[in-house]
């Protein structure tokens, strides 16, 4: 039919798209990164929650400790940022690699940990270490090639991968060895289109960190292969056990090594979206080889992150105190030392080490001494339903019939958490 003006007016939307054949459909490739992502399963998990127990939700699934009082950033990144707004300097567009000041600011912040002083030249901010992950993989990426990921780690590799349209190739983690890498089993995964492995350093989601002698027979390898290792040091310096934070940076001579990281975990403010990208090079082969200009190229036609941020980045990352740094710590080592000896207490549930590290802990589930209980996912709707309580299934991070339980939780929310999940398996526990 017509309308007054002699414009068509569709009567019957479903009829009109139901009579039409229309050309579009989304990329295949996003339904299987929404079953590769951590919300996504997430999502699946807390839709069994059942809103009619009065009760409060605790949120042991997704790591993010600045909900709570505990984690609270520190008053010097919060008077920069207020400061860099009320300036009226930065609400403009940044340079598409960021801000040379912040950039500046990031290369002497992670030089302190390296043997070697790192140029505002090797450093390029992005939206957060997601739009690093995004970045260094599309710059790698290219017909045939593969990279070497590791199994738990991180989904948002393996949707990346997905994604650009690189062929993903696991090696494990070793829970009897304190999660370290399989190295043989990076050896012999790696063939001619290998292009580079990821490292996740102090780790996510197992809560330790590698020691300086397994870095380096990391880098011994890589370079074997010919391939460079993507470090992923979010979690850098959140370490309260015995051993000490090493970046792989410290390795570069032997192999380059890009650096991804982030302002998000050790300052505890994952909304303010800052993160970089650094290349570890000091021979110069990611030049050579021009992932460099590949990195200036992709952010050319990406997102910025937000400039005031960027502005705030000297003073955040200059000023801030040990005090603030060593009480993050400290809470850290509070609530993973509640988590550990919590879970000890249930007798289906098997934690292979100690947490060290980050702010999560990989955790053995034991179904078979479970009634009405198939499998880890199930596991997880099933406690939500009955518990109020969200935690992660391992078999999202490639690990069926594992948990992954975050510990940067207030304590005493925590504890609660812990013992609605204790009371969940006592209830479904075999006789």
């Amino acid at each position: 039919m017509e309308n007054g003006g002699g414009g068509l007016v569709v009567a019957n939307g479903k009829g009109e798209a139901e009579g039409r054949r229309w050309r579009f459909k989304p990329n295949e490739r996003l339904a299987a990164v929404n079953q590769q992502s951590i919300r996504g399963v997430l999502d699946i998990v807390g839709s069994n929650l059942n809103g009619e127990d009065g009760r409060v939700v605790i949120q042991l699934g997704h790591g993010d400790p600045s909900a709570f009082e505990s984690f609270r950033t520190t008053s010097t990144a919060e008077d920069a940022v207020v400061e860099s707004i009320r300036s009226g300097k930065f609400n403009r567009y940044p340079p598409s690699i960021g801000l040379p000041a912040a950039r500046r600011a990031v290369s002497e912040y992670l030089s302190k940990d390296l043997p070697y002083k790192l140029s505002h030249d090797d450093v390029f901010l992005t939206v957060g270490c997601a739009q690093a992950i995004e970045v260094v993989l599309h710059v790698l990426s290219r017909p045939g090639a593969n990279i070497l990921l590791p199994r738990p780690g991180f989904p948002l590799y393996e949707a990346r991968t997905t994604l650009c349209g690189l062929e993903g190739r696991h090696f494990d983690l070793l829970p009897d060895q304190h999660w370290e890498i399989d190295l043989e089993a990076v050896e012999s995964l790696a063939d001619e289109n290998t292009v580079a492995m990821v490292i996740i350093n102090p780790v996510n989601p197992c809560g330790n960190v590698f020691s300086r002698e397994h870095l380096e027979k990391v880098a011994g390898v890589a370079r074997k292969l010919g391939i460079v290792v993507i470090a992923d040091e979010v979690y850098a310096h959140l370490n309260f056990g015995s051993r000490p934070f090493v970046p792989m940076g410290a390795f570069s001579s032997i192999v380059p090594v890009i650096t991804l990281g982030s302002i998000s975990k050790r300052w505890v403010v994952p909304g303010w979206r800052l993160g970089w990208l650094a290349a570890c090079d000091p021979n110069g082969i990611l030049k050579q080889n021009k992932i460099v200009d590949g990195v200036r190229s992709y952010l050319n036609v990406s997102s910025d992150p937000p400039t005031i941020i960027q502005a705030a980045i000297p003073k955040i990352l200059g000023e801030t105190t040990k005090d603030f740094f060593n009480k993050t710590v400290q809470t850290l080592k509070l609530t993973a030392d509640i988590c550990y000896n919590s879970l000890l207490q249930i007798d289906c549930i098997s934690c292979p080490h100690r947490p060290e590290a980050s702010m999560f802990v990989m955790v053995r589930l034991d179904a078979s001494r479970l009634k009405n209980i198939k499998d880890d996912m199930d596991f997880c709707c099933k406690l939500a339903k009955e518990e109020s309580i969200i935690v992660l299934p391992g078999s999202a991070l490639g690990m069926k019939g594992w948990l992954r339980i975050t510990f940067a939780v207030d304590p005493p929310l925590l504890q609660d958490g812990l013992a609605r999940l204790r009371s969940f398996c006592h209830r479904h526990k075999k006789n």
